[in-house]
C-alpha cells in the first residue's frame, strides 16, 4: 500500500499531529488516560497558582511558578503528540484506503446468469446476497464470492502488488474485494456484506488509531500504573501537613508550597509510560499494517507476541507449492541421456510445473535443447485421471510418462515389464518422501523421473530462529505420513501432522490449548475456517475465501503464507517496547527523588543537603530540571514508541536481563545525566 512509505516524522503527520496535540486538550479525551490526567489537572492547578502570584498573593515567585506551569503543559502537549503521530500514521493509511473506495455502479443481475437481466445501480444500495455482473474494465463494487467464471482482477489498490491474480467460482481463489478492477473475461459475483461492512471499511476503521480498542494486557498496565499515581498521590498530600509541622518545630524553614508538591507528584508518577503507552499500542498496529496485515483489534497482534506453537501449511508455505525434476534415474542397460531425451519429449505439451521443470532439467543438465513442436509431426497425448499418464506418438514411438502403476499396466499390455531396477528405484524415491514418474518407449520401460517438493531457501534458517524464541513449528500436510516425515525433516519443523484434514486441524489446535499452549496458524481455504477460528492467532490470506477471512483474525493482504512469522515478531516487538519503555519510566523515578526530595526540606533540615549528590544549583533549580527532564524524555522516546524496541530472538531469560540491563539500568542513569545537563544549562541562562 502506498501508505508504507510513510517516514518515522512525515512532515504532514507531524503538523496535523501538533494541531491534534491542541484538541486533545480536551477534558473528555484527557480523562481516559488517568495517569495524564492528574498531569493535567496539575497544569491548571499551577496556572491558577501563577494567576495568583501576579495579583501579588502567590505562594511563590510568578517566574518560578509559571516555569513550572508551562512545563507541566508541555508534558500534556508531548504525551498528546505521540498519540496523534501515531495516529496520524494510521489516519494517513486510512486515507489511501479511502481512495480505494470508491461509489461505483454496479451491474445487479437478477439470477446467477450472466445473460440475466441487468440493472444499473449504486454500489451503496446493494445488499448480502445480491447477485452482480463485473466485467472486463469494472471495478468491482462490493465484497463476495465468485459463482460463476473466470478472471484476471488488478488488487492494487488493496494489497499495493502490481501483478494481477485470478478469481474463479469455487476453490480457495473465489473471494473478491471492492475497489478491485476486473481486468479481463467476467464475473458473476453474490455479494458478501451490506454497505458500510465490506472488508475495505473494515480496513480503514482498523488502522484509525483513534478507534483501537485497549487489548487486556494494556488495560491491566493502565490499572498499575492508575494505581501508582494514586499511591504518590497519597504519599505526596501528606508532605504538606508534614512539612507545616516540621517548621513549626524546628522553629526555622518555610512549608512546601503547592507548586512544588505538584511538580513533585508529575515527576514521581509515571508520565513517561503513561505518555507513550497509547501511542505505543497504535503504533505496534502500525507495523502490521507495514507489512500489510490487517489486524482485527490489539488483542490480536499482542497475542502473536505470545504464541508458542506455530502451524504451518507445508505447500507454499515450507516448500514452492509445485514438484520439481530433481533427477533420471534409468533402468539397467538404459543411459540417462536416453531417459532424459524422451522424458523432455513427453514434456513438451506438458504446461504445468511438473512438466516445465522436467524440460528444464533435461536441458541443463544433459544440454539437450527443446524441439519445436510443429517440426516433430507428432501427436501428443494429454494427461488424464484414468490413464495417469501422458506422452507423445511420433515417428513409430510411443512415448509415455506417468505414475509408476499406470506406466507398468501399459507396458504389461504391450508385452514388456517394469524391471527390477526400475521398481528399486520406485520404492527408493517414495521412501524419501518424492513421487516418482516411469517413462517407457514402447514396452520398454527407460528408468524413472524423480520429482519432489522443494523446500524454500532459508525456510530452516527461519525455523531455527523459532526454535530460539521458544516456538514449536508444526507443518501441516495432506501428503502420507513417509512424504510428510522426509519434508519435515529437510525443512527443520518440530513436528508434523500428514494427511491433515478439518477436523485433525482442529483437534491438533485444541490439544495444544488445552496444554495450555498459544497456536498461531495460516489459512486460505473454507475448510481452514473452523482451524482459524480455534486458533489463539489466525491469519487469513487475502486470496482466500470470504469463509477464511471472516474466521481470522488477521488478514494478509499479500497472501504470503511465511507472512505469520513476521506477525510473530511484531507481536513479540510490541510486548517487548511496552515492557522496555515501563521499566524504563519507574526507573528513572528514582534520580527525581534526589533532585526534589533534598529541594523540599533542606532549608527544613540542612543535612538533607547531602542528597543532592547531582549539586544542583538551588532548591528552584533542582525542581525546574526536575520538571523539565520529566517532560523532554517523552518527546525523545517518541521514535523508539513509534519505531518499536528492535526484537532480537533468543531464550526469553536471556532476554528480560538484556533489556533490564538496557532499560532498567540506563533507566536509573540517564536522568541522572540529564537532570544535571539541564541544571547546567539553566545556571548558565541565569534562569537558577
Amino acid at each position: 500500500m502506498a501508505a508504507k512509505s510513510n517516514s518515522l516524522f512525515n512532515g504532514a503527520i507531524a503538523r496535523r499531529a501538533v494541531l491534534e496535540s491542541f484538541k486533545k486538550l480536551d477534558p473528555r479525551i484527557q480523562v481516559r488516560n488517568p495517569v495524564m490526567f492528574v498531569v493535567y489537572i496539575g497544569s491548571m492547578l499551577t496556572s491558577a497558582l501563577f494567576i495568583q502570584a501576579l495579583l501579588g498573593h502567590g505562594e511563590a515567585a510568578p517566574g518560578f511558578i509559571l516555569g513550572v506551569s508551562l512545563w507541566l503543559w508541555f508534558t500534556v502537549l508531548f504525551a498528546n503528540f505521540a498519540e496523534a503521530m501515531a495516529e496520524g500514521r494510521g489516519k494517513a493509511q486510512a486515507d489511501t484506503l479511502r481512495r480505494a473506495r470508491r461509489d461505483t455502479p454496479a451491474k445487479k443481475l437478477t439470477e446467477a446468469r450472466r445473460d440475466a437481466p441487468v440493472q444499473t445501480v449504486s454500489a451503496t444500495t446493494l445488499r448480502k446476497e445480491d447477485i452482480i455482473l463485473a466485467e472486463a474494465g469494472d471495478l468491482i463494487p462490493a465484497d463476495g464470492e465468485v459463482i460463476e467464471g473466470v478472471a484476471s482482477v488488478d488488487e492494487s489498490a488493496i494489497t499495493g502488488e502490481s501483478a494481477p491474480v485470478i478469481r474463479e467460482s469455487g476453490g480457495d481463489r473465489s473471494s473478491v474485494t471492492g475497489g478491485t478492477r476486473v481486468l479481463s473475461d467476467w464475473l458473476i459475483i453474490r455479494v458478501a456484506c451490506n454497505p458500510g461492512e465490506t472488508f475495505l471499511d473494515r480496513m480503514i476503521a482498523m488502522v484509525e488509531g483513534a478507534k483501537r480498542q485497549k487489548t487486556p494486557n494494556e488495560i491491566a498496565l493502565n490499572i498499575l500504573l492508575a494505581k501508582l499515581t494514586i499511591i504518590f498521590l497519597l504519599a505526596t498530600a501528606t508532605l504538606l501537613p508534614f512539612s507545616i509541622y516540621a517548621v513549626n518545630a524546628a522553629g526555622h524553614g518555610a512549608p512546601v508550597t503547592l507548586t512544588v508538591l505538584v511538580a513533585l507528584l508529575i515527576c514521581l508518577i509515571p508520565t513517561t509510560i503513561g505518555g507513550l503507552l497509547s501511542a505505543i499500542g497504535i503504533a505496534g498496529m502500525d507495523r502490521m499494517i507495514q507489512k500489510n496485515v490487517i489486524a482485527t483489534s490489539g488483542r490480536a497482534v499482542e497475542a502473536a507476541g505470545n504464541v508458542d506453537v506455530l502451524l504451518l501449511d507445508k505447500t507454499g508455505t515450507i516448500t514452492l507449492g509445485n514438484r520439481q525434476a530433481v533427477s533420471f534415474i534409468p533402468a539397467k542397460g538404459v543411459t540417462v541421456e536416453q531417459l532424459a531425451d524422451a522424458a523432455q519429449l513427453s514434456s513438451l505439451a506438458d504446461e504445468t510445473p511438473e512438466g516445465r521443470s522436467i524440460v528444464v532439467l533435461a536441458k541443463e543438465r544433459y544440454k539437450l535443447r527443446g524441439r519445436e513442436l510443429g517440426s516433430l509431426h507428432a501427436e501428443f497425448i494429454p494427461f488424464t485421471a484414468q490413464t495417469r499418464m501422458s506422452g507423445v506418438d511420433f515417428d513409430g514411438r510411443k512415448i509415455r510418462k506417468g505414475a509408476a502403476q499406470a506406466i507398468e499396466a501399459y507396458v504389461t499390455e504391450l508385452g514388456g515389464e517394469m524391471g527390477a531396477s526400475v521398481k528399486t528405484a520406485v520404492d527408493e524415491i517414495s521412501r524419501r518422501g518424492g513421487t516418482p514418474l516411469a517413462v517407457a518407449d514402447g514396452p520398454k520401460v527407460l528408468g524413472v523421473i524423480e520429482l519432489k517438493d522443494i523446500v524454500k531457501g532459508g525456510i530452516k534458517e527461519r525455523f531455527a530462529q523459532l526454535r530460539r524464541m521458544g516456538i514449536k513449528t508444526v507443518m501441516i500436510t495432506g501428503d502420507n505420513p513417509l512424504t510428510a516425515a522426509a519434508i519435515a525433516a529437510e525443512a527443520g519443523v518440530d513436528d508434523f501432522l500428514a494427511q491433515a484434514t478439518p477436523e485433525t486441524k482442529l483437534k491438533l489446535i485444541r490439544e495444544y490449548q488445552q496444554g495450555g499452549r498459544l497456536v498461531a496458524m495460516t489459512g486460505d481455504g473454507t475448510n481452514d475456517a473452523p482451524a482459524l477460528a480455534q486458533a489463539d492467532v489466525a491469519v487469513a490470506m487475502n486470496s482466500g475465501t470470504q469463509a477464511a477471512k471472516e474466521a481470522g483474525n488477521m488478514v494478509d493482504l499479500d497472501s504470503n503464507p511465511t507472512k505469520l512469522i513476521e506477525v510473530i515478531e511484531s507481536g513479540k516487538q510490541l510486548l517487548m517496547t511496552r515492557g522496555s519503555l515501563t521499566t524504563f519510566s519507574i526507573a528513572n523515578d528514582v534520580s527525581k527523588y534526589f533532585a526534589i526530595i533534598p529541594a523540599i526540606f533542606v532549608g527544613i533540615y540542612p543535612a538533607m543537603g547531602r542528597l543532592n549528590i547531582m549539586h544542583l544549583a538551588t532548591p528552584g533549580s533542582a525542581i525546574m530540571s526536575a520538571v523539565i527532564f520529566n517532560a523532554l524524555i517523552i518527546i525523545v522516546l517518541i521514535p523508539l514508541a513509534l519505531r518499536g524496541v528492535k526484537y532480537r530472538p533468543m531464550p526469553a531469560g536471556k532476554l528480560l536481563l538484556q533489556n533490564i540491563l538496557l532499560y532498567g539500568v540506563g533507566g536509573l542513569i540517564v536522568p541522572f545525566i540529564g537532570i544535571k545537563l539541564i541544571n547546567m544549562a539553566l545556571v548558565a541562562l541565569h534562569l537558577a
